[in-house]
């Protein structure tokens, strides 16, 4: 089966530039990239800015456009903007916001986020590429053949794991990878690659540690009789599931559902915040913030 991958997101105009950053803050921070877009002969579409005030620290994303349409050399906006950003000391990005980051997607046996995130960029929902499919078993890969996506399968075994991610590693970098998604992968990665993914590795968990470990979560919550079930999607980090939180969702459940049914809707809430994470992280609405982060949604 062939499918036709859909170009691009309907909701990012393909002019658009995005500019996030991050410094300490004081006056004058959102005159200065004002300032700079204005200089530029562009029109501000959408801004947004937090301060933390705990912190210190300033945080903004402005998307603009050309106001004649004629598109910009985005390496020379960047040597542009260079100087007010050393200034002001940031932390920044400046890109083309129709630009699809390269995606690589890990899983195991199960198979609904994958089914999802595959689904989704394959509509244009989500702005991004798949370049591959990585798992170590080699149930899901009919399911990528079926969006075209090249699959690899890499077993891990703990005398291999070493090995494994190795090979995981090379894939990366001859992949030209942007973003890692774990959709349900069910190995725990080392502190080494956990450090060299850092920002850019998004996982997915059910939101219900410490109390339900191990196999099986949503039938032991269900043999529990909680009232709200839910998801997390987290930045990868060598604290397991303990990374910046992206998104959350969380649906509430009663004694009438069948156990088979917990599992459905905590199986849909893991699609749902991954789904988002992907994309608030694609569009570069997700700033870091010690251990928390900073959604311009």
């Amino acid at each position: 089966m062939t499918v036709t991958p859909a170009t691009s997101s309907p909701r990012i105009p393909v002019s658009d530039y995005v500019l996030t950053l991050s410094c300490p803050d004081r006056p004058g921070i959102v005159r200065a990239v004002a300032s700079f877009i204005a200089e530029h002969d562009c029109n501000i579409v959408e801004s947004q800015q937090f301060g933390d005030r705990a912190g210190g620290i300033f945080f903004m994303r402005v998307q603009f456009e050309p106001v004649h349409g004629t598109a910009l050399d985005v390496d020379r906006l960047c040597g542009d903007f260079a100087g007010t950003a050393g200034q002001l000391g940031m932390a920044w990005r400046l890109l083309a916001a129709a630009g699809k980051q390269r995606v690589l997607i890990l899983v195991s046996k199960y198979g609904h986020c994958l089914n999802d995130l595959l689904y989704r960029a394959n509509s244009g929902a989500l702005n991004i590429d798949v370049a591959a499919v990585i798992s170590n078993h080699p149930d899901l890969g009919m399911l990528a053949d079926t969006y075209s996506v090249p699959f690899r399968h890499i077993p891990v075994t703990p005398e291999t794991k070493p090995d494994a991610e190795k090979q995981l590693l090379s894939a990366i970098d001859e992949l030209n990878i942007d973003l890692v998604v774990l959709a349900r992968y069910m190995q725990i990665l080392s502190s080494d690659l956990c450090k060299q993914l850092e920002g850019r590795a998004i996982n997915i968990h059910h939101s219900m540690l410490p109390s339900f470990k191990g196999a099986r979560p949503y039938q032991q919550a269900y043999e529990r009789g909680v009232k709200v079930i839910g998801a997390t999607a987290h930045y990868v980090t060598p604290d397991l599931d303990e990374g910046p939180i992206i998104e959350q969702a969380v649906t509430r459940i009663n004694h009438t559902m069948t156990a088979a049914q917990v599992t459905q809707f905590g199986r849909d809430n893991e699609c749902l915040a991954l789904a988002r994470a992907v994309q608030w992280h694609t569009e570069n609405r997700v700033l870091l913030d010690g251990r928390r982060t900073v959604v311009f949604q």
